[in-house]
């Protein structure tokens, strides 16, 4: 902070949230760079001629923002390196683990042999165009026309034209927001979200602001408060049951939250990952607002993991943006995973198995009931998981490292939070990433450790 020093003409109420502006449009424009150490409260009140408390509140601003730690005795320093992401699941399942960390559909040997049959008919039927050519759109004018149908079953109406292909959802999130957030502006999601807006936000120089929620979701309240205070270019939203909470967002709260977006003129970015897989649901918020939402869905979390295909509808006003930022962070998705998933949209078979994922479900969420009685946990009858809440005083740290020393992988809920603002524990468990018998044995260790005293478990060495 030596050379740079805000400008107190540049100044607006409320003050806090325009002078943290000024030092987060500083750090992401690299004129303060990480580790720099921020002025005290009380000087830079006096040079700047505000309350100590406005100041005090403009560092807490940038701390929930992840731009700004405190370290006491020591100050306020720019921390602009904590972008690398640590994943809430085992990034690689050695020993004998029951793995409940990875949020991944139920699958048997019976999905392996539909994909090798599909692999069989395509060595025989692959068109010289997946093969050959470099233009996505020779290649995938088939392809795009599936998904119009798929998209169908997914509740949204749409035109070839603001269809593009991806592979799969993670790519898709990516080139949505770059679409619509431009470096330094302000995205706001739910205070629980997905675990990698955080690290997508540091990478392409956006800020990420963190609202309220409750049963349902997004506090429309919240929005309209962040809106209005700070100018919300874009909404990232999970409404349909993939969210770490495993809320279901009501037809109701989605138009009250595409009343507040359209009134500022916010986009809005729906990720709706499970697609058909959720029965009685709402329509997408991109048939309430197709004007402004990008919305995302894709097989990898109803179908098999490895047909990684998905789908991404612009607007008309984001379609040639949506495409050039494909072209130049993906090129195309992968032709011969579209030619797959084609034929399986055409022929039933993608249907078949969102049919089949959501009975086994039904089946997951009944030992769930069964070896979880009286656990405070919630979820929905075909997510992919349950979330638990800690009382008495748990940490997650601590939970989700006893449950590992005895041999369970859950995630911790704090990978989920947007900001790193205080929060209520939590840890997420997936129910679909093992077997019947495992998640069973799973789920009676952490049955156990709910009823056991908070004592930590020592390692064997």
């Amino acid at each position: 902070m030596t050379f740079w020093r805000p400008d107190p003409t540049r100044l607006r109420r409320p003050a806090y949230l325009s002078l943290a502006d000024q030092i987060a449009r500083a750090i992401r424009e690299g004129v303060l760079v990480n580790g720099t150490r921020l002025p005290p409260q009380r000087k830079m009140a006096i040079d700047l001629n505000l309350s100590v408390q406005t100041v005090s509140r403009a560092y807490e601003e940038l701390g929930r923002r992840g731009l700004v730690t405190g370290e006491i005795g020591r100050g306020s320093f720019v921390q602009t390196l904590r972008c690398e992401m640590r994943p809430p699941y085992l990034p690689d399942r050695l020993g004998e683990v029951i793995d409940l960390s990875i949020l991944k559909p139920v699958c048997e040997t019976m999905h392996v042999d539909k994909l090798k049959e599909a692999l069989h008919w395509l060595s025989d039927n692959l068109p010289a165009r997946s093969a050959l050519s470099f233009r996505p759109n020779v290649v995938f004018s088939a392809h795009v026309a599936a998904g119009v149908e798929w998209l169908r079953a997914c509740g949204l109406d749409c035109s070839t034209q603001n269809v593009t292909l991806t592979n799969g959802a993670t790519g898709a999130l990516t080139v949505a927001l770059m679409s619509v957030a431009p470096p330094g502006s302000l995205v706001a999601c739910e205070a629980v979200t997905h675990h990698t807006l955080g690290p997508l936000a540091c990478y392409h120089g956006f800020t990420l602001t963190s609202l309220a929620m409750d049963e349902e979701g997004l506090v429309p309240e919240a929005l309209e408060e962040a809106c209005r205070q700070s100018g919300v270019r874009a909404v990232f939203l999970q409404p349909t049951v993939v969210n770490p909470v495993a809320a279901l967002m009501g037809k109701g709260r989605r138009e009250a939250i595409v009343e507040v977006a359209r009134r500022y003129d916010s986009a809005i970015v729906e990720s709706d990952v499970l697609g058909p897989l959720v029965t009685h649901q709402p329509p997408p918020i991109a048939a309430l607002a197709p004007e402004r939402t990008l919305y995302i869905t894709t097989f990898t979390k109803v179908t098999v993991p490895g047909l990684r295909i998905g789908y991404l509808v612009a607007p008309d006003r984001y379609v040639a943006a949506t495409s050039n930022r494909h072209l130049v962070t993906n090129w195309m998705a992968t032709p011969m995973v579209a030619e797959i998933a084609t034929r399986w949209i055409f022929d039933g078979t993608a249907m078949e198995l969102v049919r089949w994922q959501r009975a086994a479900l039904a089946k997951r969420h009944a030992i769930a009931v069964e070896m979880l009685p009286g656990a405070a946990y919630v979820s929905h009858p075909q997510a992919l998981h349950l979330w638990l809440p800690l009382t008495d005083g748990r940490t997650e740290e601590s939970f989700v490292a006893q449950a590992r020393l005895m041999g369970v992988a859950i995630a911790p809920g704090s990978a989920f939070h947007a900001t790193r603002e205080s929060r209520s524990p939590a840890v997420r468990i997936s129910i679909g990433s093992t077997t019947e018998d495992e998640l069973r044995t799973g789920l009676d260790v952490v049955a156990k450790l709910l009823r056991s005293d908070q004592e930590v478990v020592l390692p064997v060495i």
